[in-house]
């Protein structure tokens, strides 16, 4: 319900607000689409400022929302009542925005993906922004239903082309993360002088100067206590901690002076956030009060205004009076307001009020809370669905559904990100008294919680310990526990040991399974290396889709560890299909990071950047950091030194505390940027960190550490890299894998055989960089053995193939060998075309794809109009006329 705040001259000394607001609004109707985030605390002014937008935006569309402090269990009501007034565009959206949209709001049945319900409100606002430019204010976001404020997030961050603008309220310090990359506008608190002013003109007595005085330095420059304070007599008790505070006691004591029964009725219209008259009178009745006379005396307090909406004069009013109402009134007027719901047009809430209206334990109401929990997390209201569930529990009687709605309550509150909340409901749960699946949940959720704190490795054997629970009671859930174990070993750093003791329980205590599975790859390998496991992972099953589709990235490590390009590339294929048939951005956003990582690898640097803006335009729509690792690498290959460091540490950061404190991607990385520049002492010691691993990604690494530990003197050291990469090139027998062993071996050895034969495996591989490496090792041994023209040779093909595939860094070493042989080199021209942002660059790559533009609009979280906005700036700075030029284009960034 929309709450007015104060009157406009409560404006004093927000000029400069003011401009900024005007400039939201104009820039909604020159198509410019944007939002602002006002921050401040309770009663600072910012719904006042919203007011003033309200009256400036003549000529647009309205569409307003504010969270309620007692609605936020209710999943989408928040972005409900925003949409209302413009739900009659939709019939003209998309059969699948339009279901959507159905069911977030319980019109429907299903259960789309939670950015589909974003694209659907993305549209149906573009729609409405087409007959007026549209204008969305959001007070008091701090109360917005979770559900809601993700997808008001993601509209925010989508603001492009569109004639739309958006001003959300906040009150600190209860800002919202998820606004946190939008713009703010810290609202503070009005300068003595100002203040001064608005005393003068809204106090209803004439003040003397001390008073006033007084009053201004009580009131610390926040407007509504400047206002409320004259009519309390301007003196409150000096102990009460703060502004906000101080209001709501005002509003209290205003509530205390009225006679009861305008108290009972302003304490059911705080439980009842519609503001709905046709709630309010009817539950009035069924209290016995005297409605006409009740309603003339609340309003008379001024604390509400009973209209064609029951409206708070402050959202602190409202909460002020809900939390001075005893628990009796509170009870008897939520149950009053559940006898008026309608349970068919809104069953949650009408169950919702009969649960706060509930004493004690009451297995019915319990039940409906469950039933609500279902609906609500089939429309992805997560965080509702925990609230649910939390109170289903509590008002649980029979021991054995508490236990289950307890476990319930713990997951949905883990999948709605509280970590800490789900632990503390975990611990309510006497163990000594579950059955053995039940344990084993407890293990499970006690794992994934495990593994959302930094610092703590205890995850993975948690898993372990579900995985032995469930042995004889479910085969394939305990070795999914067992999987799970292991991909939580690898996230979390890798800790030393960790996976071998995983993989150690698993090759004793799980079940076997109905047919061979990549587990049994994994404890083969574990066991017997490369070569036991290579055969098994050669006749894993495909019956129902590729071995590697339940566990793709656990194959794609695999894949990396034998150098099976072709299983990697069809894995990265596999996962970007997926993501763009299923909408889902989590699927799709690692397809593409995949994607980027092949394209490094065979040498399409262009095809990278691409995939990676569009991965990066993905991750701004749902409010998530890019991927790190597709970035590192693609940096590390053109030898990026400084965007590579600030990479390596950025995502050091990010992983630090993480149980094992060694995250083996970056090392991996380091050590090819440092051996790429010559590097080869800081490139020994990245390596050395990777191999001190026993499983997973030691592959890649060995080629750096031989390379690096041959360059730096460590013969004894490269020796022993060499024989553990060529049990693991053996076993995968791919060309790339044999002509890699081939040429690191020649490093060894110094044998031209070698070099000649990794050349010859190397022509057959995809792998175009390794190719040029492989040309580069051999030019630079040739030329140390004073054989310049056969040198030269290959120092060419080298500087060829290693400049057109990106690998900058290799290539400048060819360069510098080819002018130590006194050859001259020509930098290989490029069209870069820098000033496209990521974004754009996302659009070219998929329309040069052939995409339209709703199909990239889908794929990338944004509006026709903002694809079509970006396509006009791509042309004219690409200086192309149409989009089949668009396909002609071959670029990279410089």
């Amino acid at each position: 319900m929309w709450t007015p705040g104060l009157k406009s001259d409560s404006l004093v000394g927000r000029r400069a607000e003011q401009r900024r607001v005007d400039e939201l609004i104009g820039a909604a109707g020159a198509g410019r689409g944007a939002a602002l985030v006002l921050t401040g605390e309770a009663g600072i002014g910012k719904t006042a400022l919203l007011e003033y937008a309200l009256r400036e935006a003549s000529g647009l569309e309205i569409v307003r929302s504010a969270g309620s402090e007692f609605e936020q269990e209710l999943p989408f009501a928040g972005l409900h009542q925003l949409c209302v007034p413009i739900l009659r565009h939709l019939p003209e959206l998309s059969g699948r925005h339009r279901a959507a949209l159905q069911v977030a709001f319980g019109l429907g049945d299903g259960t789309p993906e939670l950015f589909h319900i974003g694209l659907a409100v993305l549209e149906l606002m573009a729609v409405a922004a087409q007959d007026r430019p549209l204008l969305c204010l959001v007070d008091d976001v701090q109360w917005v239903d979770a559900a809601s404020l993700t997808v008001l997030a993601f509209l925010a961050r989508r603001m492009g082309a569109d004639r739309i603008s958006m001003i959300f309220a906040v009150r600190t310090p209860a800002v919202t993360s998820e606004l946190g990359t939008v713009e703010s506008l810290a609202v503070a608190g009005l300068s003595d002088e100002d203040a001064r002013e608005l005393l003068a003109r809204r106090s209803p007595l004439v003040l003397d100067e001390r008073v006033r005085d007084s009053l201004v330095a009580e009131a610390r420059g926040n407007p509504l206590a400047l206002v409320e304070l004259p009519r309390a007599g301007g003196f409150l008790l000096p102990a009460t901690p703060s502004t906000p505070t101080r209001i709501e006691e005002i509003f209290q004591a205003r509530l205390r002076a009225l006679p009861s029964g305008a108290r009972l009725l302003l304490i059911v219209a705080s439980a009842d956030p519609t503001g709905d008259p046709g709630l309010l009178w009817p539950a009035a009745q069924k209290l016995g009060l005297d409605v006409t006379r009740a309603a003339a005396e609340a309003a008379g307090s001024g604390l509400a205004e009973f209209d064609a909406r029951i409206r708070f004069c402050h959202p602190l009013a409202r909460s002020a009076v809900y939390r001075a109402a005893a628990v009796e009134e509170r009870r008897a007027a939520h149950a009053a307001l559940a006898e008026i719901v309608d349970p068919v047009v809104a069953p949650d809430r009408r169950v919702w009020h009969r649960a706060q209206a509930s004493s004690g334990p009451d297995d019915d109401v319990a039940a409906d809370l469950e039933r609500c929990a279902s609906r609500a997390q089939a429309r992805g209201g997560v965080a509702a669905t925990a609230a649910f569930l939390e109170r289903a529990v509590a008002l649980t009687m029979d021991p054995a559904l508490r236990v289950e709605r307890t476990l319930a309550s713990v997951q949905a509150t883990l999948d709605a990100g509280g970590a800490d909340p789900a632990a503390d409901l975990l611990t309510t749960v006497d163990v000594a008294a579950l059955d053995g699946y039940q344990r084993a949940r407890v293990d499970v959720l006690g794992g994934r919680i495990a593994f959302t704190r930094h610092g703590d490795g205890t995850g993975p054997m948690l898993m372990v310990s579900a995985a032995r629970r469930l042995a004889t009671l479910d085969v394939q859930r305990s070795r999914d526990c067992f999987l799970d174990g292991i991909e939580m070993a690898l996230s979390v750093g890798r800790a030393r040991g960790v996976i071998d003791e995983v993989l150690a329980a698993a090759r004793t205590d799980a079940p076997p399974g109905a047919s061979p599975d990549i587990l049994d790859v994994l404890i083969m390998l574990g066991a017997q290396g490369p070569r036991g496991a290579v055969p098994l992972l050669a006749g894993l099953p495909g019956d129902d889709g590729p071995w590697w589709a339940p566990r793709p990235a656990l194959a794609t490590m695999i894949a990396a560890e034998f150098w099976d390009f072709d299983t990697h590339a069809a894995i990265a294929g596999w996962l970007e299909k997926s993501g763009r048939e299923s909408g889902s951005p989590a699927l799709l956003r690692l397809g593409l990071g995949q994607k980027a990582c092949e394209a490094v690898l065979v040498g399409d640097v262009g095809r990278a950047i691409t995939a990676l803006a569009e991965e990066e335009a993905i991750a701004d729509a749902v409010g998530d950091s890019p991927l790190m690792y597709p970035r590192l690498l693609l940096a590390a290959w053109r030898g990026r030194r400084t965007e590579a460091l600030a990479l390596f540490r950025s995502a050091t950061e990010a992983e630090a505390g993480r149980a094992g404190g060694q995250v083996t991607n970056l090392t991996w990385t380091s050590a090819t940027l440092h051996n790429g520049l010559g590097n080869y002492p800081a490139a020994l010691d990245a390596a050395r960190k990777v191999v001190d691993d026993e499983l997973f990604h030691v592959g890649g690494a060995l080629l750096e550490l031989i390379e690096a530990a041959t360059r730096c003197g460590e013969p004894a050291l490269a020796a022993r890299a060499l024989a553990s990469l060529t049990d693991h090139t053996r076993a995968g027998g791919t060309p790339s894998a044999l002509g890699v062993a081939a040429s690191a071996r020649a490093l060894v050895t110094g044998v031209e055989d070698h070099y000649r034969e990794a050349l010859g495996h190397l022509a057959e591989s995809p792998l175009k960089p390794y190719r040029g490496r492989a040309h580069l090792l051999y030019g630079e041994w040739l030329r140390r053995q004073g054989r310049r023209r056969d040198s030269v040779q290959h120092l060419r093909t080298a500087h060829d193939l290693l400049s057109t595939s990106g690998a900058e860094g290799f290539a400048r070493r060819a360069a510098g060998e080819l002018r130590a042989a006194g050859e001259k080199v020509n930098r290989p021209s490029e069209q870069t075309p820098g000033t496209l942002t990521a974004q754009e660059i996302a659009v070219a790559g998929l329309v040069a794809a052939g995409a339209t533009s709703p199909e990239v609009a889908v794929q990338l979280f944004i509006s026709k109009r903002t694809v079509d906005a970006h396509l006009r700036n791509i042309f004219r700075k690409l200086g192309v006329t149409s989009r089949r030029q668009l396909k002609d284009q071959r670029f990279t960034l410089g």
